[in-house]
């Protein structure tokens, strides 16, 4: 097992990160470029989304608006993209995440990442990955459930790089700290926004709103 925040202070620029544990759920989203750091979480009737922080300097929304956070009757959604919504209304984690491919943005082409917890404890996680090939490659991850004070996390990319480089292998198995750890230990000039949803209460960070 891994020290979460230790991958988090080691990294500068993960990009955005997912982590499921037992009763808890982490995600966050980082920044580069303006139109990126231009965001905040606020919630929704089932959920959260992503909002532009000033309207005035938003370029391209196509992949920096959309719904993290869904639930899909008794089950929790979190992605990192408008495929939330995709599998939200196809009514299944995996058909959904199979209807979708990597985000078109060459030459990082993002990759898509996506979990489902369900009420009895076990929860799945997805990447959908950039072939050199051009093809999609779809990864899946089941879990019964996880251990109290354990988690399972991914993330879009290792590090930074140009390209960025994506994700590779398994989820990580990471101790799991309190959403104010997490949120300290991303970098400070690129982290944007942190949801935690720890045993159903869900705390929302925005640097733009000062936290």
């Amino acid at each position: 097992m891994q020290n979460l925040i230790e991958l988090l202070e080691n990294n500068s620029y993960p990009g955005r990160g997912i982590v499921v544990g037992k009763d808890c759920v982490y995600y966050f989203i980082m920044g580069r470029s303006q139109n990126s750091r231009n965001r905040i979480f606020v919630t929704t009737e089932d959920g959260i989304r992503t909002e532009a922080y000033d309207p005035a300097l938003l370029e391209d929304p196509s992949l920096i608006i959309y719904h993290p956070v869904r639930t899909l009757g008794d089950a929790l959604v979190v992605t990192n993209g408008d495929q939330t919504d995709t599998i939200v209304e196809a009514g299944d984690f995996r058909t959904g995440c199979m209807q979708r491919e990597f985000e078109p943005d060459e030459p990082n082409f993002t990759p898509r990442i996506s979990a489902i917890t369900y009420p009895d404890g076990s929860f799945e996680i997805s990447i959908l990955k950039h072939q050199e090939n051009g093809r999609c490659l779809r990864e899946f991850f089941a879990y019964e459930g996880a251990d109290k004070g354990t988690g399972y996390f991914i993330s879009t990319y290792q590090g930074d790089g140009n390209p960025l480089p994506t994700f590779a292998g398994e989820p990580i198995e990471v101790s799991l700290p309190t959403p104010d750890e997490v949120w300290a230990a991303l970098n400070e000039d690129n982290k944007v926004s942190l949801y935690a949803n720890v045993n159903g209460e869900v705390t929302l960070y925005n640097k733009h709103l000062g936290d």
